[in-house]
């Protein structure tokens, strides 16, 4: 798609003042925010209105928004009681009668009962005062239906609106209203025959209020032999620990104090992972009654908009192609095409990832009307056609197979056109790149160039080739310049929040880095599941999805999967407060990421008596009085209480506003009131100078302000994307992603958690997204290097799940698995040790445990037994193979050694020295050869250590099993335990010889020296034995020279 048929490429600096325009520049047609509507409390529907027009309330005495369907089920299968106050229901005109009813002392019929003669109407000051204070004078909250607090309402307190709805029948004629319900009453006994269609109506809506997810426990037949294993396992370890410290090694006791360390430290790392395992769950959705709810035949859909963001910083290691289907997954997403923004952060300002965007928006208005017309999975045409299944399966329609050649034909020219992109993009011009136009190309120095932003179809882009609205797609580079700190991937992803709320608002947003694609086309909707739950939606600052992969070989021999992770871990943490944020494949709540604590429900006060004296109230009260004071000090976190004020008083409800307005807003309210508002130099502070991304900020549930002018929009995004946008704001300290560590995912999650927001695991049955792994050594044992280093820096900083957050909302379970997240990397430290301690034991003869007797050897054998036992139950309850879990321990140990290793080194020289470790990008695999890469070879340092404990470990067995037979029958008891810890030792690193030694049996000559040159050292040092020459038994008789 070239640029002249799509919206102009914007690049400006707001710091200069300069905005430029290339090419044509059309005005997208922004999306309007949605209308404020009632919605039910309980199954999270719209509350309808009643025959002559006028809202239904269920409940008479507190208003609690309940819709008339739930009103019927409450009052027929449920307690017939408000959720609220606990009134009992009274019966409405034209319910059925239940049980009960008759015992009010009131006998009515349906005339008496919808005809009473009500109270005269107030005034409006009469509402006004009413609305804000309850009836002994003191000031309550009022209860907002699109809000995010629950206020308790006493006595007959209502809202407005159910005053409307009691003051309704001042000028109304009593005769119409007999007449209307008598023709009613006859239109429903003429038309009996439409019982069937209306009970089968009925039906449906019974099944769409029903919940959207359910949570599937673990069957207790396999999580209760878990945890007692885990406990006797914990019992075990002291009893293990009380021998091992009372009986050292006297004639090894250096070998033995290093060996008791390292264990007590792999203790505590066991306890980190494991309780937070304790309560494993599942989640299932039901995606039918997500439509039947939100997607109702005939009615505009109350889908929720989603913004989905892509990251790519360098298309020579990041493959555009690659980049490309991405994209296209998320054009051809199952979901309202209007309700959908696709995000591209090109934070290289590379010209080749624009001319790719373009080509993929061209190549889209064929692609997207072919999946969505047959339904196709995955709808990444790379992998969609690479798939080695029968893809005629299902396939009904005669057209099929045409149309399916005709579109794979099509991709594959769209494939060599990126090709040649990429082929012209190997070499730079002397002068720059220059754009179709002749225009040179803004980012021609990547450490220097404007903002840019370029808008592709949408609403005022190009249609499909079937005439069809498509989703909108944005290129965005933020703009850089010398001398600013732009961190990384958490700054680029910043920025795409500022600009997605300044274009769309979406109030959730998909994060997928480039290499992801959407695998499941249903996977958003999956997620609103959850989002869009009326009661637990409210409190998710995210739903995470696992990873999953293409292209890796079939043994997994570095462990890429991570299963274990992902399949036992993620699902134990799911059951606490939720998983962490893994970076990738995660829908966020808006929300949470600008910093907002989560919506609490006031509780109803406890019931108090006057058996206890005063005082001992207080003792009991007074902490709980105080904590509620800090709260109140927290002010700006808690959005809805400043906000509410300013939106009941101003009537901004759904629309944007002036920061000035706020401002002059102060001069009416009281005291109270204006402690509640935040003044513009307080949301500037927080958010940063932009009234337009103020103000979406405060849009519950996200759109755009009404008669958006789109250039000004336009501008507005190059504003927010400057380099200097950030500076003395809130952002990346307690906005959006934070900065600090090169993992920002962990630190993110991390922050929301702390605030006492919830996260939830989903795992769809076809997985939602599928990734690209590193398979080659080298590169993966890089990838780990950096999550290792992210780990300690987060270690060192203020952000420490040791230290951090103990006033706020964690669990402690939670904590416990955010610590090991962060610690991990130390057990590098006592795992080297460990793995040398077999290797000087045999080298030196002598062993870390001395002589045991039946009772202590009993302790080794049952904690033997109960590791064996934890890791069989765990596989048991988790449904992961023996082979994912024993690739997993292995790879622990590789890079364990290795990676961790030196993160830890390089993380303290980072903090505490200044000596910052650039990184590249880890290489995704674009080979059209089967595991080509897995063989290939890259040298790293990361190798040199894992290599001389092999050597080391291999010698130390030569030299073992030599001395054992020049020494005889008796030195081989002890030899056993030797060379059963160095056994294993090699067996865990086997998979690393195996990558080490290649597909060509060749291993570089730098290795091996190295490695050759370290383990004769340490066996010089330690070795003064010749296991080929019998040891002389008794004293050495020399001659003395002594002539007797």
């Amino acid at each position: 798609m070239d640029s002249e048929s799509a919206t102009g490429l914007v690049a400006g600096s707001h710091w200069r003042n300069e905005l430029h325009v290339m090419h044509n520049h059309q005005e997208p047609k922004m999306q309007k925010s949605r209308a404020n509507t009632r919605l039910c409390r309980v199954c999270g529907d719209e509350i309808g209105l009643r025959d002559n027009g006028d809202p239904f309330a269920a409940c008479l005495e507190c208003g609690f928004p309940v819709c008339q369907p739930c009103y019927e089920y409450e009052r027929r299968e449920g307690n017939q009681a408000c959720p609220q106050c606990n009134t009992r229901y009274k019966r409405h005109k034209g319910c059925p009668r239940v049980e009960g009813d008759d015992d009010d002392g009131v006998e009515m019929d349906d005339f008496e009962e919808e005809f009473q003669i009500k109270s005269p109407k107030k005034s409006p000051d009469d509402h006004q005062r009413f609305d804000a204070n309850s009836e002994n004078g003191e000031r309550v909250q009022p209860w907002r239906p699109s809000g995010h607090t629950l206020s308790s309402f006493a006595g007959s307190i209502v809202g407005k609106d159910l005053e409307m709805e009691r003051d309704m029948e001042g000028n109304i004629e009593w005769k119409d209203r007999v007449e209307k319900w008598k023709e009613r009453k006859g239109q429903i006994n003429k038309d009996g025959g439409n019982d069937e269609d209306n009970y089968e109506d009925d039906m449906l809506m019974a099944e769409a209020r029903q919940p959207l997810w359910r949570k599937v426990p673990i069957p207790s037949s396999r999580i209760n032999p878990y945890r007692i294993v885990i406990v006797l396992r914990l019992a075990i370890l002291v009893f293990f620990f009380r021998f091992r410290i009372t009986t050292p090694a006297t004639d090894a006791y250096a070998l033995w104090l290093t060996s008791v360390i390292c264990e007590i430290w792999f203790a505590l790392s066991w306890i980190l992972d494991q309780f937070p395992k304790w309560f494993p769950i599942t989640r299932e959705t039901y995606l039918d009654r997500l439509a039947m709810r939100f997607e109702r035949e005939g009615e505009p859909t109350r889908l929720t908009p989603v913004d989905v963001f892509v990251s790519t910083v360098d298309p020579l290691k990041e493959p555009p192609i690659i980049t490309a289907n991405t994209v296209l997954s998320i054009l051809s997403v199952d979901y309202p095409v209007d309700k959908v923004s696709c995000y591209v952060s090109d934070d290289g300002a590379s010209m080749l990832t624009f001319d790719t965007m373009s080509e993929t928006a061209e190549f889209a208005r064929r692609w997207v009307p072919f999946c969505k017309k047959h339904s196709i999975e995955p709808r990444a045409p790379e992998f969609y056609f690479s798939q080695k299944i029968d893809y005629l399966k299902d396939k009904v329609q005669p057209t099929f197979v045409k149309e399916r050649r005709a579109m794979k034909r099509e991709y594959e020219e769209f494939k060599v056109r990126i090709n040649a992109l990429v082929a012209k993009a190997q070499k730079k011009p002397e002068e720059g790149w220059v754009m179709q136009d002749g225009t040179p190309w803004p980012g021609n120095n990547t450490r220097d160039h404007p903002g840019m932003i370029q808008v592709y179809l949408g609403s005022a882009g190009a249609l499909d080739v079937e005439g069809k609205e498509l989703p909108r797609l944005v290129y965005v580079s933020r703009e850089k310049r010398p001398g600013y700190q732009h961190h990384k991937k958490a700054g680029a992803m910043n920025a795409l929040v500022r600009v997605s709320a300044v274009l769309t608002n979406a109030p959730f947003i998909l994060n997928l880095d480039c290499d992801h694609y959407i695998n499941n086309s249903k996977a958003v909707r999956e997620a609103m599941c959850f989002l869009m739950d009326p009661q637990l939606g409210k409190k998710l600052c995210y739903v995470q999805f696992p990873q999953r992969f293409d292209g890796i070989d079939r043994h997994d021999r570095y462990a890429n999967r991570n299963v274990v992770f992902f399949d036992i871990n993620m699902k134990g943490l799911d059951g606490i407060q939720g998983p962490v944020y893994v970076g990738t494949g995660c829908v966020f709540n808006r929300e949470a990421l600008y910093g907002y604590d989560p919506p609490k429900s006031d509780k109803r006060p406890k019931m108090t008596c006057d058996c206890w004296p005063s005082w001992f109230c207080c003792c009991c009260c007074g902490r709980r009085k105080s904590n509620a004071k800090k709260g109140e000090k927290k002010g700006f976190l808690h959005k809805r209480s400043s906000k509410a004020v300013v939106e009941s008083k101003k009537g901004y409800t759904k629309r944007g506003f002036d920061l000035e307005d706020i401002e002059e807003g102060l001069e009416g309210y009281d005291e109270l009131e204006k402690s509640s508002l935040m003044s513009q130099k307080n949301f500037e502070k927080r958010f940063g100078q932009s009234p337009v991304f103020i103000a979406s900020t405060l849009m519950e549930e996200g759109g755009l302000p009404q008669g958006s002018n789109s250039a000004a929009l336009i501008k507005e995004a190059i504003h927010v994307i400057s380099c200097g946008y950030e500076e003395k704001t809130e952002w990346g300290k307690e906005i959006g992603w934070i900065y600090g560590s090169v993992t920002e995912d962990i630190l993110t999650g991390f922050k929301m958690h702390c605030r006492g927001w919830k996260s939830v695991y989903c795992i769809p049955d076809r997985p939602a997204f599928k990734g690209s792994a590193p398979i080659n050594l080298s590169d993966r044992l890089h990838q780990v290097l950096r999550w290792a280093l992210g780990s300690v820096e987060i270690f060192m900083s203020r952000h420490c799940p040791l230290w951090y957050g103990y006033g706020g909302n964690l669990k402690w379970l939670e904590r416990f698995a955010y610590t090991n997240t962060i610690v991990y990397p130390f057990t590098s430290i006592p795992l080297l040790a460990y793995c040398t301690i077999p290797a000087i034991c045999l080298l030196t003869g002598k062993f870390i445990i001395p002589t045991i007797d039946n009772i202590a050897s009993i302790w080794f054998l049952a904690l033997f037994l109960s590791i064996i036992a934890t890791g069989i139950l765990e596989l048991r309850w988790s449904g992961v193979s023996i082979q994912d879990w024993w690739r997993n321990e292995q790879f622990w140990v590789i890079g364990g050694v290795s990676a961790h290793l030196f993160a830890v080194f390089q993380g303290l020289l980072k903090v505490l020295g200044g000596v910052d470790t650039n990184f590249t990008v880890t290489a995704k695999a674009a080979d059209d050869s089967d595991f080509g890469e897995l063989y290939l070879f890259k040298w790293t340092t990361l190798l040199i250590p894992p290599t001389t404990l092999i050597i080391l470990n291999m010698v130390g067995v030569v030299a073992g099993v030599s001395d054992a037979i020049n020494n005889g029958y008796g030195s081989w008891g002890p030899l056993f335990g030797k060379l059963f810890f160095s056994f294993w030792v090699i067996v865990h690193l086997y998979p690393f010889l195996k990558g080490l030694m290649g597909r060509q049996n060749r291993t570089p000559t730098i290795v091996v020296l190295w490695s050759i040159l370290l383990a004769s050292i340490f066996s010089l040092v330690w070795v003064r034995i010749d296991p080929f020459l019998p040891r002389q038994q008794g004293p050495v008789l020399k001659q003395c020279g002594v002539e007797c």
